[in-house]
């Protein structure tokens, strides 16, 4: 009698062997997969916090050296013999004198160029401050290596002190400069960005970057140690032709005040929303002092001189106060284009009184008739 098929039983073991393969499988899904964003998140995140200088990711406060060794070893940019000669440099070029200044990282930009920063105390003004400094990639090329660049001295408005708000990556005056510079619109110049006041602006406590006497010397901080110390470490030139101010507010104020005041030092301004008259609290008592850090009579005295020329570019947006359209549009009246004083305008169409509105608009014009009158660095030959 044939017996009925009985299929083989598994064992126990055999069963729960055979149930764990898809959860095996699913296992390495699921790690596959996990892994896979993990990579994503960090394929976008390492960027931005590189961008926002997010540790571990950040190199501020990293010691920063920006100038290359001097050519043909020139010791500092001095020869050895002391008297003064500058060796490997081009005939307008005027080397680091030394000593490099202990920069430290303040910010890192997209295209790996530094603002670097120290507190740094003034020989001739006894004063201490913060300066901020940034150097174009042209600087580190090395067909340049023995050429000047220029220097743009980068004024803010508001209190001005413990800050610079030109050495914000968010306002984009670098990274324009850069984009300019490469076409063709601008100079690669280096910007200095030291602080404008000595205290914080507290009833109307400011100094229009003037020496106003028993206060802190920042007319000589400005216009003579900030000056020293870019010459000290950096390649740049010997004459005015390589030296302008750049500045919004009350630091266009100053800027506007130093070619006028120092035509021999600095030849051209690009200035924003500008005061044009020395009005600091701290002046009373002391017409004379005022009177000579005033633009208005530096204008006169300078006409009737007959030079050395300037040139000094303004910007206002038509959303300013009246007050600084009105100095701007009076000043203009009165020395616009009239002997040694050149000048340009740029209205802005909808501008405000700040520095987002004032950054793009330098570039619809003003920075090339700017760079037009200052030198550029010049390849080796």
């Amino acid at each position: 009698m044939t017996q009925p098929f009985t299929p083989p039983q598994e064992t126990l073991p055999a069963r729960r062997r055979r149930a764990r393969r898809p959860r095996r499988r699913r296992a390495l899904i699921w790690t596959t997969v996990v892994v896979a964003c993990l990579a994503a998140v960090v394929g976008v995140a390492v960027p931005v916090m590189k961008h926002y200088e997010i540790p571990p990711f950040s190199q501020k406060g990293q010691p920063l050296s920006f100038d290359t060794p001097a050519p043909h070893g020139g010791g500092g940019g001095r020869d050895g013999g002391g008297d003064g000669k500058v060796v490997g440099g081009n005939a307008l070029t005027e080397l680091p004198t030394g000593p490099e200044a202990p920069w430290r990282v303040e910010h890192t930009l997209d295209d790996g160029t530094h603002i670097g920063v120290i507190t740094y105390t003034g020989p001739k003004s006894g004063y201490t401050g913060k300066v901020w400094v940034w150097a174009p990639k042209q600087y580190s090329d090395p067909k340049y290596a023995q050429s000047g660049f220029p220097v743009m001295i980068a004024l803010p408005g508001g209190p001005g002190y413990n800050d610079n708000y030109w050495k914000d990556p968010g306002l984009k005056l670098e990274q324009s400069i850069t984009e300019w510079s490469q076409e063709g619109k601008s100079l690669p110049f280096l910007v200095v960005m030291p602080v404008l006041n000595p205290g914080p602006d507290v009833h109307d406590h400011y100094w229009d970057g003037s020496d106003i006497p028993g206060q802190p010397k920042m007319g000589t901080w400005l216009m003579d140690d900030v000056p020293n110390l870019m010459r000290q470490n950096f390649r740049t030139f010997k004459s005015r032709d390589g030296w302008g101010f750049m500045g919004s507010s009350s630091g266009g104020f100053v800027g506007l005040k130093a070619v006028l005041q120092y035509p021999d030092r600095f030849k051209a301004a690009l200035i924003s929303g500008p005061d044009i008259v020395p009005d600091s609290p701290f002046w009373k008592g002391h017409p004379k002092e005022q009177a000579e850090n005033n633009p208005v009579l530096l204008s006169k005295q300078l006409i009737a001189r007959g030079g050395p020329d300037v040139y000094i570019a303004f910007q206002y947006g038509t959303r300013e106060g009246s007050g600084e359209i009105g100095a701007v549009t009076g000043y203009l009246k009165q020395f616009g284009n009239k002997g040694p004083i050149h000048t340009a305008v740029h209205v802005i169409q909808g501008g405000r009184h700040n520095a987002y509105t004032y950054v793009p608009a330098m570039g619809t014009g003003l920075i090339t008739w700017f760079s037009q009158h200052l030198l550029g660095p010049t390849p080796s030959s």
